[in-house]
């Protein structure tokens, strides 16, 4: 599989409700970071779908090497 593109080196905020599925974006390449647009159409990524636990705001993944997918893990501080 391909690598993902880095977006940003930080999280990105996002205000999520509880129940709502979210499609993160895995490829990197999304002009609505860090949700998916389809721009991973032709490649080997697909949107990676998340649903809220709870209302809250959720640190998203921008740099795509989280191991707690879609939420940041700090994977950025070692890129």
């Amino acid at each position: 599989m391909s690598q993902p593109v880095i977006a940003q080196k930080s999280p990105i905020p996002v205000e999520v409700e509880a129940g709502k599925t979210y499609y993160w974006c895995t490829c990197g390449k999304s002009a609505k970071q860090p949700l998916c647009d389809g721009s991973h159409k032709g490649s080997d990524f697909a949107p990676m779908a998340w649903t809220a636990p709870e209302t809250k705001t959720a640190y998203m993944c921008a740099c795509k090497h989280t191991k707690n997918a879609p939420l940041c893990d700090g994977a950025h501080k070692a890129l």
